[in-house]
């Protein structure tokens, strides 16, 4: 067999010079700098989650608008974070992972200096949706580590990588309090650009283009369907406290979501290149894995809302813990620390036991931190334990994910698989976000002239994301059973392996071989096996 393998998507490039068994420059050559620079990307874009938390009770005046109005800041990002993930990976997988990758951080870059420049609410909201359009690095980041990478290291990489969407948001915190609390505000969109500038000098000189592709042509219409259902979802879910949940408004839009999300599933099973391919996100694997994240999403959430107002609140309550803004992000921190240093153990144990039970001891770490931390609100310390807690569990659960989805799909759709887990990840903190926000705008007390929440509303947060992450565990339960190994041992047929999943699915096989590349047939590369043998 010394010719290619065919290939029926398109034809395959050759190996680049000087690689005579096949390997890619970075598979034989990528070490830590490689890695580190994918993970940094997705930490700088990820800080923007926390980037105006500190800010959110100043907004109105700072800009001169209404609470109700400037809480557009922040639902702006998450509306175009939402439809730039998917969107994001589909054109990677069209046009080159790290071209749309560039794009990605430019979009961060520009959005910030935007925000950085004015101090009026419509451009603004203008900047702030500008730079959510970035959130579709973080998924373009893990298809360049599976199509790049070499198994021994890809494990460890994309849990770091899967990790980054909670590591800079945490981190980003107590980063941003100490900036808006020194300096002026506008500082903190100035440092956001700079990190995207570095980021994208980074990614020019160390990350190479994936020669990983998906010929064919965009499905614009798919896009705008999707964008269209995805606004109607999330717009009454992060407004619907100030709409009112049973306004017409509200229910409309919800209504509204619904339709246009099923017509938009129609469109996709006619088109020969859909956007999102949905008989690959029916697949149980694919299906229940999203299902999940939606739930750890939620979690992870929950604790981020928590924390922040109850160690800030005034030890004069009876409950709170009376820390400055800083000092309350430095108490948190460690929740995005956790994650980081967890990565490592999260590959060992995707590599010996197999990602569904890293996902199950994630979600079983994140319900039990939960259930015992309704009785651990009383000090700084306890609180500091639990975000440290709920970082190891999120981060195991985290780096379960790609694992899972990419194992489960055909290399071609990897960009677009992973945006749309990112998405569903994303749709779990944004209802999170608004189902916490009720609990604590029902529960309160009187201090003062003002209304603050009481204990019982944290503790009834708390409850409500052990519920999710129980919820969460019960649907890993039903995952398949992968075989241990991961995507590092390689069980194609370049590693010697059947290339089928359980269930019998051949496309789920589709995992990386000996040399880190897919070793399906129906890929748009020949497998190493089928160039050297």
């Amino acid at each position: 067999m010394s010719e290619k393998a065919s290939d029926p998507v398109g034809p395959a490039e050759p190996p680049p010079p000087g690689a005579p068994d096949g390997r890619t420059a970075t598979e034989r050559q990528a070490g830590g700098a490689f890695v580190a620079v994918l993970a940094f990307c997705g930490i700088a874009v990820s800080v923007m989650q926390t980037l105006v938390v500190p800010l959110l009770t100043d907004l109105p005046r700072l800009l001169s608008t209404s609470t109700s109005d400037a809480s557009w800041v922040v639902t702006a990002t998450l509306l175009a974070g939402a439809v730039s993930t998917p969107v994001m990976g589909r054109l990677g997988d069209m046009y080159g992972k790290r071209r749309m990758l560039l794009v990605a951080l430019a979009l961060l870059v520009t959005g910030s200096l935007v925000c950085a420049m004015t101090s009026d609410l419509v451009p603004m909201v203008a900047g702030r949706a500008i730079q959510g359009g970035a959130m579709g690095a973080i998924p373009l980041g893990i298809s360049i580590m599976r199509d790049e990478l070499p198994p021994q290291k890809l494990g460890s990489a994309m849990a770091l990588m899967s990790s980054s969407l909670g590591i800079g948001g945490a981190l980003g915190l107590p980063a941003a309090a100490l900036v808006a609390q020194h300096t002026d505000w506008h500082t903190l969109f100035y440092g956001a650009a700079g990190l995207g500038t570095v980021a994208i000098v980074l990614v020019l000189l160390v990350v190479p283009e994936s020669s990983v592709r998906t010929p064919g042509r965009f499905d614009v219409a798919g896009a705008l369907g999707l964008s269209a259902g995805l606004v109607a979802l999330l717009l009454p879910i992060t407004k619907g406290g100030d709409w009112g949940w049973t306004s017409g408004v509200t229910l409309g839009l919800l209504g509204a979501s619904v339709v246009i999300l099923v017509a938009w599933g129609f469109l996709e099973l006619r088109v020969s290149r859909p956007l999102v391919d949905l008989r690959t996100t029916v697949r149980r694997q694919v299906l229940l894995t999203n299902l999940a994240s939606i739930l750890v999403g939620f979690s992870f959430y929950g604790m981020s809302l928590v924390s922040p107002q109850l160690l800030q609140l005034p030890g004069a309550t009876g409950y709170g813990l009376g820390q400055s803004m800083v000092m309350a992000g430095l108490y948190v921190a460690p929740m995005g620390v956790a994650m980081m240093l967890v990565a490592p153990l999260s590959a060992r144990i995707n590599a010996t036991r197999g990602p569904k039970v890293s996902l199950i001891i994630g979600l079983v770490v994140i319900a039990a931190t939960y259930g015992g931390g309704t009785a651990m609100l009383g000090s700084v310390w306890q609180v500091a334990l639990l975000a440290t807690a709920l970082g190891v569990g999120v981060g195991i659960a985290y780096s379960a994910m790609p694992t899972l989805i990419i194992s489960a799909v055909p290399a071609r759709e990897t960009g677009a698989a992973n945006g749309l887990n990112t998405l569903m990840r994303s749709i779990g903190m944004s209802t999170s976000s608004a189902v916490v926000g009720v609990i604590l705008a029902h529960r309160t007390t009187s201090f003062g002239s003002l209304e603050l929440p009481n204990l019982d509303g944290f503790r009834a947060a708390f409850w409500i994301s052990c519920g999710a992450a129980v919820l969460g565990l019960l649907i890993a339960l039903f995952l398949p059973a992968g075989r241990p190994g991961g995507l590092g041992a390689g069980t194609g047929p370049a590693a010697g392996g059947t290339g089928s999943a359980a269930g019998g699915d051949p496309v789920a096989g589709a995992v990386p071989g000996a040399a880190g590349q897919p070793s399906s047939g129906r890929l748009s590369q020949a497998s190493p096996s089928s160039r050297s043998s």
